[in-house]
Parts: C-alpha cells; sequence; structure tokens
C-alpha cells in the first residue's frame, strides 16, 4: 500500500549491537525490546544484529531483524569474519552499508545502541548521521560494569566516545544500580548530554511454559555463548549433584566442539546430566532452577537476582575484569558468592550446590532490578508523549 504524508504510524524504535563475542548485547535489546511491546500504543522494533538465531528465538510481536554478517573475536583479542572469507576491512564496510540502508529506509524515532557509541570500528556512524538528519533521537546504553576504572577509562578515550556523544546523542541509558557500580565515574560524558540511570534490566518470572525439557528440581549451570566458557562446564559435569536433582549445563553456541564433545560424554556415563547447546528459554530455566552457576555475564546475573535465584559466580578475569568486578559488588550485598578460576574444582561446585538449593540468597542491601519497566517512560521523554503521525519519506 503507498503510503501517503497524513498515514498514521507507530513510533519506531531500532536497537543496535555489535555481537562480536557472547550474546549479552543482543540479549539486552531483546529485554528491552519485550519492555517495549505490547499494548496498543506498542512501537515497530527493529534489531539489527550479527546474532540473529538468538533475536529470531527471543523477539517479540511488533519486532523484525535486520541480520549482519557474523563478527568473531579468538583468544588473542583480534576480530574478524565468523563465517565469510573477507578481510576485516571488508566486513566493517559491508556490516556499514547494510547498517545505514536499513537505518534511512526504516527511519526510527529512537535509535538506542548498545556501548559502542560509534559502533564496532566506527561501522554505525554512516547510520547514525542518517537519523540526526532525519529528527530522531539517539541513546547509548551501557551495562553496568565495562571494566576496571582505568582499562575503561583508556578506551573510552580511544574511541573518541565523548566526541562521538557530543556529535550524535541524545542521552546515555546506564543499564545498573549506581549504589551496586557505577560505570561513568571515570569517564567523560558531554554536559548536553542526559544520563540516566535504569536499573538493572531484570525481566521477573517468566510468563508461560518452558520449552525445555527438563526433570525437576534441577541445578543448572550457564557460561554465556561459551567460547571461554569450558573450564566452568567440566568442573559442573564433573560435579556431584545434590541429592534429588538434576544438573542442566548450557554450553552457548560458540563453545569450541571438542569441549562440548567432552562434557556430553561425560553426561552419557551418568544419569542425573542434561547438556544442550543452546535453549530458548534461559530466563526460564534460571527461574525455575534450585541454584545456579555461571561466569557473572550481566544477562545471566540480571535473571538469577529477578528470580531469587542462588547464584555462584566463576568469573572471567582476564583480559577484562569486567564480571569479577560485577560479582564483588554484588558479594557485598549478599546477592551472589563468588568462586574465582583458580579456586574452582568440581568438589567445591558440588559443596556449593548441596548448600544452595536449600536456601535463598540474603540481601544485605537493595539492589534496583526495575530497569525494564522504566524503559518505556524514557523513550516517551525523548521524543514526547504522543508518536508520530506522518512519515518523513513518502512514497
Amino acid at each position: 500500500m503507498t503510503e501517503t504524508a497524513n498515514t498514521p504510524r507507530r513510533l519506531r524504535v531500532a536497537l543496535y549491537s555489535h555481537d562480536a563475542q557472547g550474546l549479552g548485547h543482543i540479549r539486552r535489546n531483546l529485554a528491552i525490546a519485550h519492555a517495549l511491546s505490547g499494548g496498543d500504543a506498542a512501537p515497530d522494533l527493529l534489531l539489527l544484529t550479527s546474532a540473529p538465531d538468538v533475536a529470531h528465538a527471543g523477539r517479540p510481536a511488533g519486532c523484525d531483524i535486520v541480520s549482519l554478517p557474523a563478527l568473531a573475536k579468538d583468544a588473542d583479542g583480534t576480530y574478524g569474519a565468523r563465517h565469510l572469507s573477507v578481510s576485516p576491512g571488508h566486513l566493517v564496510s559491508l556490516r556499514s552499508a547494510i547498517l545505514h540502508a536499513a537505518v534511512s529506509g526504516f527511519q526510527p524515532d529512537v535509535l538506542i545502541v548498545d556501548k559502542h557509541p560509534r559502533g564496532f570500528r566506527g561501522e554505525l556512524q554512516p547510520a547514525l548521521d542518517a537519523v540526526r538528519a532525519a529528527g530522531g533521537r539517539i541513546v547509548l546504553g551501557i551495562r553496568d560494569v565495562l571494566d576496571d576504572a582505568e582499562t575503561a577509562a583508556r578506551e573510552w578515550k580511544s574511541a573518541r566516545a565523548a566526541k562521538a556523544l557530543k556529535t550524535w546523542y541524545d542521552a546515555v541509558w546506564v543499564y545498573g544500580d549506581p549504589h551496586v557500580h557505577d560505570p561513568l565515574d571515570a569517564l567523560k560524558v558531554p554536559s548536553r548530554v542526559a544520563v540516566r540511570t535504569t536499573g538493572y534490566l531484570a525481566r521477573g518470572r517468566p510468563a508461560g511454559r518452558a520449552r525445555t525439557r527438563v526433570e525437576r528440581p534441577y541445578v543448572l549451570a550457564m557460561v554465556g555463548a561459551g567460547q571461554d566458557g569450558a573450564h566452568v562446564a567440566r568442573a559442573f559435569a564433573r560435579s556431584t549433584m545434590p541429592e534429588g536433582h538434576t544438573g542442566i549445563l548450557v554450553t552457548g553456541p560458540h563453545m569450541p566442539d571438542e569441549a562440548v564433545a567432552e562434557v556430553r560424554a561425560i553426561a552419557a556415563a551418568r544419569d542425573d546430566l542434561r547438556v544442550h547447546r543452546a535453549v530458548p528459554d534461559a530466563a526460564r530455566l534460571v527461574a525455575e532452577a534450585a541454584a545456579v552457576v555461571g561466569m557473572g555475564g550481566y544477562n545471566t546475573v540480571c535473571e538469577a537476582l529477578a528470580a531469587d535465584a542462588p547464584l555462584l559466580v566463576v568469573p572471567r578475569v582476564a583480559p577484562r575484569r569486567e564480571q569479577l568486578i560485577r560479582a564483588e559488588a554484588l558479594v557485598r550485598r549478599g546477592a551472589v558468592d563468588l568462586l574465582l578460576p583458580d579456586e574452582l574444582s568440581p568438589g567445591r561446585i558440588a559443596e556449593w550446590t548441596a548448600a544452595a538449593v536449600s536456601r535463598r540468597p540474603r540481601l544485605t542491601a537493595p539492589v534496583d532490578l526495575d530497569g525494564l519497566s522504566r524503559i518505556p517512560a524514557l523513550v516517551a521523554e525523548l521524543v514526547g508523549d504522543a508518536a508520530p503521525t506522518e512519515d518523513r519519506h513518502v512514497a
């Protein structure tokens, strides 16, 4: 149907994540998309991601996806194409062209960018120009912990983040609780850019039935996308499960095949352990678990806090200290337990799960988990109370 200048339309929100390593970026954007969906006034949503499988499995109504050629990051920190035989420069140019075309065509009223204000290696800059030229608003979303203060400040400066915010952005949303940790403490944010702290993006207990077949009660281990989680997976797979409990291990889609084969072989030799490469309903698995073991990524922590589930964090400590800093901050509030990687063993896992299944976390101080409930109001703050009534481009 040909649109006219007076065609009413819904608000349009696009969400970008570069998704080079792990699934945290796209899972945060999916959580935000769910918070904005539902009801007659829900916006049209467009996810810009190189993790389309995750996005398709979890997208809400009124949401579509633009798939970008995938990035990969190896153990040395070098980026390249995950699937294509093209150079890193060619890959960035290809992704940038797709981003610009998608944003120019969709014409979002709001663009929400996860963590990287210019996108991966500047790939988002043409799209940012297009949104500004069309009168759209742009938000940078930042998780609760970026890294230690010195590293975060150095990377912020290297990325010319302050200049990018001044050039393109209207607001920064911090997806955390400043009483737990403030990621902007040592970072420069231009005074004209509004800073809003949302609280953690915690969904609470998901509705509906789980789609992953499990035996209850169970203890759960999740290691994010799995690139560097094999040591945790092995220790959990070899640990003794609490009496009367099954173990559920989710390796993540990017765990090396040989590590997945190893834990599957361990599971095949016992009757109380199930191994899944990926699951469509991670939040529900966390919500219904008697106890959870994880590496302390943002989304696993949010899901465990929302479900009031005991969580043991075995954090990544290098090359980034993000997970360690998050875990230490939450330990101080009684929200999680911490086991350092050099202390990890099947026995330590078994000792913790045996005690954890009979208790719930006992917070010594509150943690703000209401971030998702605040997102619609923050979008309304950017664009005003009424959605646009006409397109800026007509056919």
